[in-house]
């Protein structure tokens, strides 16, 4: 009744009863397209293994067990009484099996090389073929085509009678489409759409997801009078491009069952290395009941199970005073998995960033920009191999209106940006900048408005570290040499023992140590704290007005 499926409790002593179940179960499946459990009641003759002795701790069980006869000489005895086989039949196909068992370990000698594809159950075919690691495809667009897709994004039937609130959400899309401009829903949905009309399949899943957790992204419309009658604006691209017949978009509403539906996922995204796979968290914080497929399956992919996967996680993250399960995805978990050497030897050469996406176990983003997840989202699909994509994403940036983006950021020769370089005043006289900021996500707008009413626009300039792992060495120090003057800080609005400040200081250290200079990085944010979050929104305002204040104040430079 908990899960709604059937149970099927089968005495593992008789086999041919077990076959009948499992037949049966397999036709339930097929025919119902629902879950069915088979319980095979049965028992284990050795402890977890071989060399385990189980007496030690169940001695009245393992000796019940001990009396058991073993399942095949009883159904071997079963056969031989009934005359279905002979006494040399049942010895005859024991050898047979042996000698098949005996010859594999004999041949298994003379394997001297292991093929990958040779353990793997979906080798991508030629995925690989004629492809140079070095090189990704542009991930900018023709203006054309942001336009036409940004004008469907922001349309629908008219048949369909929609809710009044979401009239005003396409109404402003629409606007923003005239003026070129994006939000962050928009980018995205531009983003995946740019991707359907070129033939790959996209795929979304999480906990409301077809609305947006925050009621931002609307790719399933519901008719308003009508039950059950829908619009995808991402399913109907047909005709839109001549000569173009778009790929499939699935966007899928999940249970709160983070550890299952992302095992789902990352199987999904093992099967096509052409399909876009993400997965997409109510609140980053509830990625921790789904560490294990992390842990076991995402991070370590490559190293430990021979398989490259693409799969995309975005989890709202961001310190807006809404409590201790609602604002950390835990960024440093993941930077702390990554596999870059803080100490590595830096060497800049035309190969650099392609070398450190191609060895990086996965991607670590915060991002701050829409036109910048548009190219992150692109790039997932056009790099000549695979890598997962762990992106901290923003909840106060859906809406933010200085977190939009020009079409001229996604268009033409236009990329993904690693890190995005103060713009400002201070770059006027680099020399006169007495403090270099580096932060990484929608804190920047923070110290950006504090910057501001203290005036001091001339004096700290500000970068943001958008992909944080692998780690943009040689961006950060053309950062850094451009403002010799300045002292150096990050700034993070998580606590100190938790975001991305203990991933960044010893490679900002160690970058600094390379350039001939020896700055202490400073640290500017929240003290640690065992809570990922308070718990009170005039603590957590108290808490941000402190490390801001230091921001522009002198005594800090």
């Amino acid at each position: 009744r908990v899960i709604n499926a059937p149970i099927f409790h089968v005495n593992a002593d008789y086999p041919e009863e077990v076959v009948y179940v499992c037949k049966v179960a397999a036709e339930w499946r097929a025919t119902f397209g629902k879950d069915v459990v088979v319980d095979l009641v049965c028992y284990r003759r050795n402890g977890h293994n071989e060399n385990d002795n189980p007496y030690v701790t169940q001695p009245i069980m393992y000796k019940a067990i001990e009396k058991q006869k073993p399942v095949m000489e009883k159904y071997a005895a079963e056969l031989i009484s009934s005359g279905v086989v002979t006494t040399d039949d049942y010895k005859n196909e024991i050898e047979k099996y042996d000698q098949i068992c005996k010859k594999a370990y004999d041949d298994s000698k003379g394997i001297l090389v292991n093929k990958n594809s040779e353990w793997l159950d979906s080798p991508w075919g030629d995925f690989f073929v004629n492809k140079d690691q070095m090189k990704v495809a542009p991930t900018g667009i023709s203006e054309d085509i942001v336009q036409k897709l940004g004008v469907q994004a922001s349309t629908y039937p008219k048949d369909l009678e929609i809710h009044s609130s979401l009239k005003r959400v396409l109404k402003t899309r629409m606007k923003m489409v005239e003026d070129r401009t994006v939000d962050w829903a928009l980018g995205e949905t531009i983003a995946y759409m740019s991707l359907l009309i070129d033939g790959y399949p996209v795929r979304l899943s999480g906990q409301d997801v077809e609305r947006g957790t925050f009621s931002h992204r609307h790719h399933v419309i519901h008719d308003q009078l009508v039950d059950k009658k829908t619009y995808c604006p991402l399913n109907n691209l047909d005709g839109l491009f001549e000569g173009k017949k778009p790929a499939p978009y699935t966007v899928c509403n999940s249970s709160l069952s983070e550890y299952a539906v992302l095992g789902f996922e990352v199987g999904f995204s093992q099967v096509d290395p052409n399909c876009l796979v993400l997965w997409e968290a109510q609140f980053g914080d509830f990625a921790n009941t789904a560490q294990p497929i992390i842990d076991q399956f995402i991070s370590c992919g490559q190293d430990k199970w021979v398989r490259q996967l693409g799969l995309v996680l975005l989890l709202p993250h961001g310190y807006e005073g809404m409590g201790p399960e609602h604002s950390s995805a835990r960024l440093e978990r993941f930077l702390q998995m990554s596999n870059d050497d803080p100490s590595q030897e830096l060497k800049f050469g035309d190969d650099f960033v392609m070398q450190q996406l191609h060895d990086i176990n996965w991607f670590v983003c915060n991002i701050s920009t829409p036109a910048n997840f548009f190219h992150a989202i692109r790039r997932q699909i056009l790099l000549p191999f695979r890598r997962p994509l762990i992106n901290m994403s923003p909840k106060a940036i859906l809406r933010l209106p200085e977190a939009r983006s020009s079409f001229d950021e996604m268009i033409g020769d236009t990329e993904f940006q690693r890190i995005i370089p103060e713009t400002g005043i201070a770059t006027e006289k680099p020399q006169g900048v007495q403090k270099l900021v580096f932060c990484t996500g929608k804190v920047y707008y923070e110290i950006a408005k504090t910057r501001k009413v203290a005036e001091k626009e001339h004096e700290v300039a500000v970068v943001r570290v958008e992909q944080i792992s692998p780690f943009p060495y040689d961006l950060v120090r053309d950062e850094i040499a451009k403002y010799p003057n300045a002292s150096i800080s990050w700034v993070q609005e998580e606590h100190k023992n938790m975001g991305a400040f203990q991933y960044v200081e010893p490679r900002l250290r160690h970058l600094l140590m390379n350039m001939g200079r020896n700055d202490k990085v400073k640290y500017e944010g929240r003290f640690p704290a065992a809570s990922p979050a308070a718990g009170n929104k005039q603590l957590h305002e108290q808490e941000l007005d402190a490390f801001m204040s230091n921001i522009c104040n002198p005594d800090f430079y």
